[in-house]
């Protein structure tokens, strides 16, 4: 069978599965991979070939993938793209990306294969180090995977003159050469998303995006429309790849016509603003919303905001444009913990306010809360629960503080000796393997088995399910029972 010759040979790692248990199979989200998409168009602009494999969406095994592109494609160079779907999930993406590259080297020796993402960003020599891989990038990528790839089709390749990249010698020394600075036009160099490559067909919202229609999850897709926060919560690893806190925007005329093909031509109508922090430019967010009501399109969107950009002239404008729901990371109930991790400095009252007017506004609310934070303690974190359930948000999120790689908690663990992960999938939130960070006062299992207990709490609270039932319907109501009866399993509370 002959294979197709490809310049760029993309592959979204990732396992639904290991990730999340069994809420992967039915509740999570199929996200679209738009950074990889993103990249795929830059390297069509320089005249090269691409192509991207979609794991997750296509549920194929590391070594199913590395079967499927030994007997498929002949790439000169092929790019894990490890990114999570939210802004602190890469971690848990490494082991289906470092499994990817040991078939694929198993497979066919001389294959270049390099790594881009968050996690790899942040760790880029130990990366290079333990990974079956010749190459890292250490920054957002584009540049660096394009002059990778020149080099490789050169007869002499010289990979000393390309920005932001980590490579071997012969001798196995690992090299590194100077960041190449960050993009300044989105619009000109980042244009739009290759949906052509992706299998558009496969994607779904997550169950509680669709509480107004539950039935209704596919087709979806998630967009950036910014890149970077200017924000630097201690919890957070976001700005990994990009070397310092930033905020740069594709503008609205740009965003505009991804949302055209997306709902034109392939009919969504459930849209992800992937963004890390979309609710801030007043004339990024204003002008974006004007676009999507001038086209009288019917959108479900949701996006991450925080309770103090939140505005309240946006929210009229937000709800017409088709925002259902605005996720604020409101993390904790305690003033004290949110201040020691650089979360602003907003109580209580002003976070429920905040809760309140945007529900007024007819906008659901995603609440978003990390119990383990350094400062906690169980009445610390019994106070972030009485929060939530106060809020009373139409779906909350309830983590666990990890230590993401690139994120200062992560320098502080290694600087305190603090017990981390064992493996890399450790750090997904709803693995088995999930070890969270202990804080000052309590263990990794106390933390863990209250975040597990606040959940059901919350989800079995007859007020939120009375609330669910009146604004969404028979149906959602029964999603919601239907997931709390899924029980995932945690190593460290059986132990």
């Amino acid at each position: 069978m002959k294979r197709e010759k490809v310049d760029v040979l993309f592959i979204n790692p990732g396992d639904r599965e290991a990730v999340y248990q069994s809420l992967g199979k039915t509740f999570s989200a199929i996200e679209p991979p738009s950074l990889a998409g993103f990249f795929a168009t830059y390297i069509r602009k320089k005249g090269m070939s691409t192509q991207i494999i979609d794991a997750p969406a296509l549920n194929l095994s590391p070594r199913t993938i590395a079967e499927f592109v030994s007997d498929n494609y002949d790439p000169t160079l092929i790019v894990l793209v490890v990114y999570g779907f939210q802004p602190s999930a890469s971690t848990q993406n490494m082991p289906a990306a470092g499994e990817t590259s040991k078939y694929l080297k198993e497979i066919n020796p001389q294959f270049k294969i390099m790594m881009t993402g968050t996690h790899p960003a942040a760790l880029p020599a130990r990366t290079l180090r333990e990974e079956a891989i010749d190459f890292v990038c250490d920054r957002e990528g584009p540049e660096t995977i394009h002059g990778t790839c020149q080099a490789l089709k050169s007869s002499t390749p010289d990979f000393s003159k390309i920005p932001s990249l980590w490579y071997k010698t012969s001798s196995g020394m690992v090299l590194s050469n100077p960041a190449t600075p960050l993009m300044d036009d989105l619009d000109e160099e980042l244009p739009g998303v290759s949906w052509d490559l992706l299998p558009m067909d496969k994607y779904r919202a997550h169950n509680w995006h669709c509480f107004e229609h539950i039935t209704e999850r596919q087709p979806y897709a998630s967009l950036h429309t910014s890149l970077g926060c200017p924000y630097k919560c201690t919890f957070c690893c976001i700005n990994a790849p990009f070397g310092k806190p930033s905020y740069r925007m594709w503008s609205p005329d740009s965003v505009i016509r991804e949302i055209d093909i997306l709902v034109n031509k392939y009919g969504v109508k459930n849209i992800k603003f992937v963004d890390e922090m979309f609710v801030l430019n007043e004339n990024h967010v204003l002008g974006i919303c004007d676009r999507i009501i001038d086209r009288g399109y019917d959108l479900n969107i949701w996006a991450y905001a925080r309770v103090d950009t939140v505005k309240g002239h946006f929210l009229e404008k937000l709800n017409k444009a088709g925002f259902r729901w605005l996720a604020l990371g409101i993390e904790s109930g305690s003033k004290h913990v949110r201040d020691g991790v650089e979360k602003g400095r907003f109580g209580s009252e002003e976070i429920i306010g905040v809760v309140r007017n945007i529900q007024n506004a007819g906008i659901n609310v995603i609440g978003n809360y990390i119990f383990g934070l350094p400062d906690d303690t169980l009445e610390s974190m019994e106070d972030t629960l009485s929060l939530a359930m106060e809020a009373n948000c139409e779906f909350a999120n309830f983590y666990c503080a990890m230590a993401y790689p690139g994120s200062k908690l992560y320098e502080m663990a290694i600087e305190k000796k603090w017990a981390l992960p064992e493996s890399w999938i450790g750090y997904s939130q709803h693995s088995y393997e999930t070890t969270p960070l202990p804080t000052d006062f309590l263990s990794a299992k106390e933390v863990l088995g209250f975040r597990d207990n606040a959940f059901m709490r919350y989800f079995t609270n007859p007020d939120y399910l009375r609330m669910v039932q009146k604004k969404f319907g028979e149906d959602t109501l029964n999603n919601i029972r239907d997931m709390t009866k899924i029980s995932i399993r945690r190593k460290l509370l059986e132990e």
